[in-house]
Parts: C-alpha cells; sequence; structure tokens
C-alpha cells in the first residue's frame, strides 16, 4: 500500500574505512556549511522526482485497461536503484580529475535526466493512451526504467561528493540530506503531481468551476522538470566546485580499472561469509509474505474506486511519524538483538494482507455513489498507519542490524551490499505478485452460447465481446494470492525466526572478512 522510501547510511562507515577516526571526536557546526548542505539537499529532491513519476504512473494507467502483468512489466523501472552497487564502482573509479571526481559523472547524467523528460514530454500523452487507444507500455516503461538508471547513477555521484562537500564534522548530516531531499522529490514527482494532475482533486478544492481537467498534465509535468534538470546543472557545472582532493586524484588516476577490480572483488570476499550468505537469503525471501498487499492492493483500491490521489496524500499526515520513529525505536534496536523489533513486526505486517483484502472487497459498497466518505478515509488511513508502523519497525530494526555486524574495514561497501540484498527482497515479490493477480484470476463469458468460455486468452477476450458478451470475474486472483502470501508468510516465519536468532548469537568475528584471507 506503499511506495518504500529509500535511505542509505553509510557516509561514517565510509570515513572510517578511509582511516578518519576524528570524525568520531568532532562536534557538528553547520556554520559555513549551509550553502554545501542547501546543495546537497537540492541534488536529492532532484533525483525523487523520476521517483515519484515512476510511483504515479502505475495509478495513471490503473482505469486504462491495462493487465496486472503490464502492471509487473512497468514494476521493473523501479529496480536499478535496488542493483546499482552493480556499476557504482565504475562511477566512483573514473573520472577528469580537472572537471572534478563527482561532477565527471554528476553533470552529463543530470543533462541526460533533462533531456530524456523533455524528450518524453512530447509523447507521453500518446503512450498514456485514450479511451479509443490502449497504452504504449513497452514505451513507458523502457523510457522510465532508462530515467531511474540515470537517477540512480547521479545517486551514486552525490553520495560520493557528500563525504567531500561537507566538513569531516558535519558529513553526518549527509544522510539526513538524502532522506529529506529524496522525500521531498518524491512528495513533489507522486503526491502532488497526482493531485494537481487530478479533475476530481482540483474542482473539490482548488477550483470555484469545474473542468474537465486538472491544473497540470504529465507532459507539462515532465516538461517544466526537465528544464529545471538543465537550468541547475548548468549552474552547478560553473559554480559549484569540488574540493581539492590531490592526493586521492593522483593515487586514482591511471588506475581506474586496477580501483575496479578491486572493488568487485572485495564484495565477493564479503559474500564468501557464510554468515552474509545466510543473511542474504533471509533478506531475499523475507518478504515474500507481504507483496500482496504491499504490490498490488493500491491499485484494487484505485480500481474499486478510490481516488487515486486520497491514496497519494495519505502519505502526508506519516512523514512526522517516520521522523519521530527512529528515536522512539533507539531503545530497541541498540542492545544486541536488534532483529528482535524485526521478528516482532513480521506477523503483525503479515496481517495487513487479510485486512487490505477485506477493505477491497468493502469498498464499492462503501463509497457508493458519492466518492470515498470521512468514515471510510479513516478507516483507509488507520489501516495505512498500522502497515507503515510495521514497516517502519522493521526497516529500523534491519539497518541497526547492518551497522552493527558490518566489518568497519569496509564499512561503506558492506552496508551497501547488505542494502542491495535487501532491496531485491522487496522488489522481486512485488513484480511476482502484480505477474501472478491475472493467472490466478478466474473469469467467465456472459455470451450465453459461450458458457465454456473462460477469458483465460486475449483471443476467448475478443471471441467473447465479438458474441455480445463481456468478462466477468468469477474469482478474484488478488484475494488467492492474499492466501497464498499469508499461509507462506507464516511458514516462512517458522525457519526465519530461527535462522535470525542463529544469526544474531554470531561473534563478531563471524561476519568479518579478516576470516576469509587468513
Amino acid at each position: 500500500m506503499s511506495v518504500t522510501n529509500r535511505k542509505k547510511t553509510v557516509e561514517k562507515e565510509q570515513l572510517l574505512e578511509n582511516g578518519d577516526s576524528n570524525v568520531n571526536n568532532e562536534r557538528s557546526n553547520i556554520k559555513g556549511d549551509e550553502w554545501n548542505i542547501a546543495v546537497l539537499l537540492f541534488l536529492y529532491a532532484l533525483q525523487g522526482i523520476p521517483l515519484g513519476l515512476a510511483g504515479a504512473i502505475p495509478m495513471l494507467l490503473q482505469n486504462r485497461g491495462i493487465t496486472y502483468t503490464q502492471q509487473a512489466e512497468f514494476s521493473f523501472v523501479n529496480w536499478p536503484f535496488s542493483v546499482k552497487l552493480l556499476w557504482a564502482p565504475i562511477v566512483d573509479a573514473l573520472f577528469l580529475p580537472k572537471f572534478g571526481r563527482r561532477k565527471t559523472w554528476l553533470v552529463p547524467i543530470q543533462y541526460l535526466i533533462g533531456i530524456v523528460m523533455i524528450i518524453m514530454s512530447r509523447n507521453i500523452t500518446d503512450w498514456l493512451g485514450s479511451e479509443e487507444k490502449a497504452p504504449t507500455m513497452t514505451l513507458l516503461t523502457i523510457s522510465f526504467l532508462f530515467l531511474n538508471f540515470l537517477a540512480a547513477t547521479q545517486d551514486i555521484a552525490v553520495d560520493g561528493w557528500a563525504l567531500t562537500m561537507l566538513k569531516r564534522c558535519n558529513v553526518g548530516h549527509a544522510s539526513t540530506c538524502n532522506t529529506v531531499g529524496q522525500t521531498a522529490g518524491f512528495f513533489l514527482g507522486y503526491v502532488l503531481f497526482l493531485a494537481l494532475e487530478s479533475p476530481y482533486f482540483c474542482n473539490k478544492y482548488l477550483r470555484y468551476e469545474p473542468e474537465d481537467t486538472g491544473i497540470v498534465t504529465l507532459a507539462g509535468f515532465l516538461l517544466f522538470w526537465g528544464w529545471v534538470f538543465i537550468a541547475t546543472t548548468t549552474l552547478i557545472a560553473l559554480l559549484k566546485h569540488e574540493k581539492n582532493d590531490t592526493e586521492s586524484s593522483n593515487d586514482d588516476e591511471g588506475k581506474g580499472v586496477k580501483v575496479i577490480v578491486n572493488a568487485y572483488q572485495q564484495l565477493y570476499t564479503i559474500v564468501k561469509l557464510p554468515a552474509v550468505r545466510t543473511l542474504a537469503l533471509v533478506l531475499f525471501t523475507a518478504k515474500l509474505g507481504f507483496c500482496a498487499s504491499d504490490a498490488v492492493s493500491g491499485l484494487k483500491l484505485v480500481e474499486a474506486g478510490v481516488p487515486r490521489e486520497d491514496l497519494a496524500l495519505l502519505a502526508v499526515p506519516l512523514v512526522p511519524v517516520q521522523i519521530i520513529m527512529p528515536v522512539i525505536l533507539a531503545k530497541h534496536t541498540t542492545g544486541p538483538e536488534p532483529l528482535s523489533l524485526w521478528l516482532r513486526a513480521f506477523p503483525l505486517r503479515l496481517l495487513v494482507g487479510p485486512l487490505a483484502a477485506a477493505l477491497v472487497a468493502l469498498t464499492p459498497s462503501l463509497l457508493g455513489n458519492s466518492g470515498p466518505s470521512y468514515f471510510y478515509l479513516f478507516i483507509l488511513m488507520c489501516l495505512y498507519v498500522f502497515h507503515q508502523t510495521c514497516l517502519y519497525c522493521m526497516f529500523v530494526a534491519v539497518m541497526a542490524f547492518f551497522a552493527k555486524v558490518s566489518d568497519p574495514l569496509v564499512g561503506g561497501t558492506y552496508m551497501t551490499l547488505l542494502n542491495t540484498v535487501s532491496n531485491l527482497g522487496t522488489n522481486w515479490p512485488n513484480t511476482l505478485a502484480l505477474w501472478a493477480v491475472d493467472r490466478l484470476t478466474y473469469r467467465s463469458c456472459t455470451a450465453e452460447s459461450l458458457v465454456d468460455n473462460t477469458c483465460a486468452t486475449e483471443l476467448e477476450t475478443e471471441v467473447c465481446k465479438t458474441n455480445g458478451g463481456a468478462c466477468n470475474v468469477r474469482i478474484d486472483g488478488f484475494y488467492i494470492e492474499t492466501i497464498i502470501c499469508l499461509i507462506a508468510g507464516f511458514l516462512w516465519l517458522q525457519w526465519g525466526r530461527k535462522t535470525i536468532k542463529r544469526l544474531q548469537r554470531l561473534p563478531s568475528s563471524a561476519w568479518q572478512i579478516g576470516r576469509i584471507r587468513r
């Protein structure tokens, strides 16, 4: 029911890896770094715009006749941020010293994002389709996949630049800039866009005279932000200079290939640890029980008649909760077994599935012809808060465990690797859940002469319509999927609880790469 924010807190570990032990002894003092913090916030906010738009597109498409299989295909646009570790060493190692280690990648990548957005703005209306024309899913998927690939590459460059842009005592603020900036950008691209694009929202809250369209269109939104990318990138290229890191540049210049090879060898060394392999298996399979509620329930609510902008606006009241939650949960995650909180939240999050399915089933009767009532929105908000609380408890706990077990010698690489596996463990079940809905749905044709027609294929569907019938859903695959996920989740918990407790009891030496080297 939500789009999970991607938060990365690896800066401190990277500094320790580079041998800066004084970072822990210096008190933060942002005086002199105000401009740098503002630049970082803006760069991370720009990065969130494509992410927000990628989350908004499925909502726009849901009632335009596309299948859940096509939604599954589009869900691959969310994968680049989960697998950016594959090309991150290249971005870190290859650069032009005279232009700047990070600007070598940041400037051309952001120009590309702007150009792609402007090109997309000229075609996006046709790609989305109309009442007479189906959406062009292949072009939509390829364009947003490429856009998010560029945004993920920009993220790698900005993460690296943050370590040298800020004073050493302020490097801890980089993760805050990341979280706040990316969340703000996602809000603009997802919540604000869906609200201003919706005729229902604009007519109800922003206009005196109703109109058939919203205040903004997707084409206009893309065009505006495309030019924003180009204009601000030009200013950064001309006015923002990287701090000289002569020693690092001299060490890395001409050794790019060697640095890249060493980075991949380091990753392989970490992956060879038995403890890491077991943890990776846990992270890769744990969220299979949540995928029906996470990936499908929101789309089913839109299909049932809930305005998509109302769903998007549910995220607004939860922002303060997300800020306060880490402070509240700190006492539960700072001990020797931070994943104990994760295990307590797991069965509660599994219950979100059947609760969401029940709400989807009741939604048509609760909405009526007048749209969502305040009572319905209150129920929806309570379910959303419950889901997000469980999700955030698990997120904070697993991040605390990553920080606890990561080898300080390679802290940044270690944390990034574990985050990559965790993100992949979210993406593949969600894609699978979307793909499986159509295959688990049972339909029948209403034409009397075609009682054996199950509308299982496009040909059968076309034959049914040609004979004056319609394909009615007898059993919605979403409900079957919800039951399967609930059973799979509780079965997984029987194995996962024992495995996680065993992992938490392992000594720190089991997680250190020095064991392999010896």
